[in-house]
């Protein structure tokens, strides 16, 4: 229970900067440069957490960390492309 706990404050966490970010590209009308990515982060944020919640092993840490990075990646993107 204790790690879905750790894994639900973790994606809490990351919450508000692709909100922001989210917000930014609908409010400036660039939510064409957020679309095509978008189903991406998802996809690495539901990766993150699951192996967060099913091993704690080298390799589970390992590829925790590569979906992380490719949602600060993605996010990273975001904000070039959005200031521009």
């Amino acid at each position: 229970m204790q790690r879905l706990a750790r894994a639900h404050a973790n994606c809490i966490e990351g919450l508000p900067i692709f909100e922001a970010l989210m917000g930014v590209a609908i409010i400036t009308g660039k939510t064409d440069i957020t679309n095509p990515l978008a189903y991406t982060l998802l996809a690495a944020r539901l990766v993150q957490s699951t192996i967060h919640l099913v091993s704690t092993s080298g390799l589970a840490i390992g590829l925790r960390f590569t979906a992380f990075a490719v949602q600060m990646a993605i996010g990273t993107y975001w904000s070039v492309m959005l200031l521009t």
